[in-house]
């Protein structure tokens, strides 16, 4: 009765129970998530990269050095017109603890890049609270120096790893530092050619929103410069209080950007920025429906490559149909369930075909795992008759299962030579031996990356 007499009463204090908050319906948290999802809208995001993508382009101008792109987020910052490049270097390789040379990720193609060009930027981008990803701290970083000891043992000025200053704590720093040496001794390749490709050691510099290193680190006689760009302007606290700018707006593109690829952003950015945030997604879809071939991620570096040092090992993309592998003596499809073993080609057969049935992901990982006795057998059969002949190893994307298959069969009849020799298979098989064979397909075909799984089944395979 107090609460209704003091409600009614003129000029009496309302009490907190009759005092009514239609707001209070809706949680300080919804409302934050609610601001916050504004503030990372599709529209801020492209509008954040194209800011990021002008000062990539100032400093490639600074250094007067061709831009690459650190897949997949750097090359969002890169019109395709001024690109030149794509290089793999992944974060989790520079993790504290898991720091990494990857044999999966060799980047050998930068090597010949950066001769012709005097080194080059690698740009990449992360997302608040960092300055720069780990894959520009650390992971590539690592990757100069093991280059540079393995192609240069002469050139000891350039064997240490060169870290960011002022960057790592110095345990860090050492803990990497003590690592170096076994990534070197891993590396077996042909290092004559790669010295010959890379021509000078390489030195590393940063260039982000802080600082640029001095310009005396300009391109100079005696080393190929690789400057490490992180496009983004480092911020630190939440993306509301930064009027619309995203840090490292281009990562994550798979939670964000409704299957728009860079190559398409920069086609048809002028029209997106004019295009309201409700009818992005439509128009989106529309873009992508009528982009040509080429215009989405992942194009790689062709279809089919050939594994050096063999001469008859080839990588590529399953065709569908023969297609390109009616040129090849030997087939191996790992996902094709057709019938398994048999000739192809009309009625003068040009190639036997072994179907492996593979499904796609983990599943057909390990479906490889049970898949490749029959490799191992119908190798070992076509090839002791004639050694030469070519095979063709093909999965779905040319990347994953197919890598997979080729590196239990270069570790089972491939010497150090890449020459076919039944007896290897006889000689017990070991981590160190199979990452090295790995090393040969990663730098035939620089797109190709086994998951984990598929390693891990061959790995089984060939150690069991």
């Amino acid at each position: 009765m107090a609460n209704q007499e003091s409600a009614e009463t003129p000029g009496a204090f309302p009490t907190l129970d009759s005092l009514l908050f239609p707001s209070a319906q809706t949680s300080i948290s919804q409302t934050l998530a609610s601001l916050r999802r504004s503030a990372l809208s599709v529209s801020n995001r492209l509008k954040s990269i194209e800011t990021d993508a002008e000062f990539v382009r100032e400093v490639a101008e600074h250094y007067g050095l061709p831009l690459v792109a650190n897949e997949r987020c750097g090359s969002w910052y890169i019109d395709p017109e001024t690109k030149s490049g794509s290089a793999y270097f992944k974060s989790t390789d520079g993790h504290s603890g898991q720091w990494d040379f990857s044999f999966r990720r060799l980047n050998l193609q930068l090597l010949p890049l950066a001769r012709e060009n005097g080194g080059c930027v690698i740009v990449d981008s992360t997302r608040r609270g960092k300055l720069m990803p780990d894959a520009l701290s650390k992971t590539i970083p690592i990757w100069a120096a093991v280059v540079n000891r393995t192609l240069f043992p002469t050139e000891t000025a350039y064997h240490p790893v060169h870290l960011p200053p002022n960057y790592l704590g110095a345990s860090e720093e050492a803990q990497i530092k003590s690592r170096i040496d076994s990534f070197v001794a891993s590396l077996k390749l042909d290092l004559n050619h790669l010295r010959e490709q890379l021509g000078k050691p390489i030195r590393i510099a940063w260039a982000n929103r802080s600082y640029f290193h001095p310009t005396d680190l300009h391109k100079g006689d005696g080393y190929n410069l690789l400057v490490l760009c992180s496009a983004s302007r480092r911020v630190q606290g939440a993306e509301m209080s930064e009027g619309g700018y995203i840090q490292g707006a281009g990562d994550d593109a798979e939670g964000w950007a409704h299957g728009l690829t860079p190559p398409v952003f920069w086609e048809h950015r002028a029209r997106l920025k004019g295009t309201s945030e409700e009818e992005l997604p439509a128009l989106i879809g529309e873009l992508i429906a009528s982009s040509g071939p080429g215009q989405g991620e992942g194009q790689g570096q062709g279809n089919v490559a050939r594994i050096a040092p063999t001469r008859n090992l080839f990588i590529g993309v399953s065709s569908g149909g023969m297609g390109e592998a009616g040129s090849y003596d030997l087939v191996i499809d790992c996902n094709d369930n057709g019938t398994g073993e048999g000739e192809e080609g009309g009625s003068k057969p040009s190639c036997k075909k072994l179907n492996l049935g593979c499904a796609s992901g983990k599943l057909g990982s390990r479906d490889l795992r049970k898949s490749l006795d029959r490799v191992r057998e119908f190798v070992a059969r076509e090839f002791a008759e004639d050694s030469s002949r070519s095979l063709l190893v093909t999965c779905e994307n040319g990347k994953d299962l197919s890598a997979g298959t080729l590196l239990a069969i270069i570790c089972l009849f491939y010497n150090d030579q890449g020459e076919f020799d039944i007896s290897q298979g006889e000689r017990s098989v070991g981590k160190q031996y199979i990452r090295q064979r790995l090393a040969w397909i990663v730098s035939s075909k620089h797109d190709v990356n086994p998951s984990r799984s598929t390693l891990q089944s061959v790995n089984a395979f060939l150690m069991s």
